[in-house]
């Protein structure tokens, strides 16, 4: 109307009788990452860091192990999968990150606030459960490249685990955004293993893109193995976890500073997800060229009928060569190492936003280590490499 007096909007979302506003998890400002207010190309570095410590759930040992038996045993015919799991994790990924952007609550919080007693409880049990058979792949995952490295038992290798409790700790003196440098350089590690991997491998890449766009379920159990692919790609702590790191950033409360932090967490998100859809096709397709290739001997034709993160690294060193063994071993330990601080950080958001209730750090993760180290260690001891690895495709569906 004209003459009248415009009025500014504060992005203050008014939830029953609570504001919600951009303040960090403890109500301090001392962790925050404070980003200028001033519309810049330059801002988007300032974003960038949630987005990595997301995608490592996308390319954890449960989807190693899940897309290693893919490829073994239909080749490239289930990629469609991982490109229509990826595209729809974008999408969830950056919702859950403008939520936390616009509110100044995470996802945990909002559920706290919005539903009754019970249903908050019962989802917090659900989101316990989720981080719980996503933390069991990663513990088998590191043993195995425990085992892989250093020839230490699996069933070991699973105890030593739990020192990754000492790891987190020591990170978190450092505040986020060093953690958020170590993830990406971890990301960055896998990425460049399992690029040399597919130099090494050399897949039909007609075959790969066919993959890739035309979706297909031949074959006995290629249900199963594509839900256990999207089980390994959806990973429910991952966006009470985004909606929560996106906090560590003060945003201008505008207009223009609101729309110029979705738009550059989008960004960010997109760069980080891009990668790990680059790592699980390329795992998919150096398993299917290797498993597939004419000049397989028996032994290693009976490795690939039964295959698990164990046996593809001997696979993987009889057919491509020593150094490819080491790669992939090196890649899994990365993996299974960054993909537990991030679980036992969304671990932490979900506990203090579901119940109001703060634990020490070291509380949290030794009770998710053990949730997670007492299954893995009872199957490793009776069943061995072979039963882990059938654990992680049970965790995953």
């Amino acid at each position: 109307m004209e003459g009248s007096t415009s009025v500014q909007p504060q992005f203050i979302v008014s939830t029953g009788n609570r504001s919600l506003s951009n303040a960090p998890l403890d109500n301090s400002d001392t962790d925050q990452i404070v980003v200028p207010d001033k519309k810049s190309w330059k801002n988007l570095f300032a974003y960038m860091g949630p987005g990595f410590l997301v995608s490592i759930a996308y390319i954890d040992p449960g989807n190693f192990e899940t897309d290693l038996q893919s490829g073994a045993e239909y080749k490239y015919e289930l990629l469609w999968i991982i490109l229509v799991a990826s595209c729809a994790a974008l999408i969830i990924q950056s919702l859950a990150a403008n939520l936390g952007v616009v509110t100044g609550k995470h996802l945990a919080e909002h559920c706290r606030i919005e539903y009754p007693r019970v249903p908050n409880f019962i989802l917090w049990i659900l989101a316990e459960i989720a981080i719980v058979a996503c933390d069991i792949p990663e513990v088998i995952g590191t043993a195995f490249a425990l085992n892989m490295l250093f020839k230490i038992p699996v069933w070991i290798g699973v105890l030593l685990t739990g020192l990754s409790t000492l790891v987190l700790l020591a990170l978190q003196q450092y505040g986020v955004r060093k953690l958020e440098f170590l993830i990406a350089f971890l990301v960055s590690t896998i990425t460049t293993c399992f690029f040399v991997e597919l130099a090494y491998a050399k897949p039909s890449a007609s075959e790969v893109l066919y993959g890739l766009f035309v979706p297909q379920l031949k074959g006995h159990g290629a249900a199963g193995l594509a839900i256990s692919l999207l089980g390994a790609m959806v990973m429910p702590h991952n966006l009470f976890l985004h909606s929560a790191l996106v906090l560590s950033r003060k945003v201008p409360r505008s207009i223009p500073g609101i729309k110029e932090a979705c738009r550059f967490y989008l960004i960010e998100s997109a760069f980080a997800l891009t990668l790990a859809f680059f790592i699980n096709v390329s795992v998919i397709s150096v398993s299917g060229a290797v498993c597939n290739s004419s000049n397989l001997n028996p032994e290693d034709q009976s490795n690939c009928k039964d295959l698990d993160l164990n046996k593809a690294s001997f696979l993987l060193k009889n057919v491509l060569g020593r150094w490819s063994s080491k790669l992939f071993a090196v890649a899994l330990l990365a993996s299974g190492q960054s993909s537990t601080i991030t679980g036992t950080y969304a671990g932490q958001y979900v506990m203090q936003g579901f119940l109001d209730l703060r634990l020490a750090p070291w509380i949290r993760n030794f009770l998710t280590r053990c949730l997670a180290i007492v299954p893995s260690l009872i199957v490793a001891l009776i069943g061995g490499s072979a039963g882990a690895g059938e654990l992680i495709i049970i965790a995953s569906v």
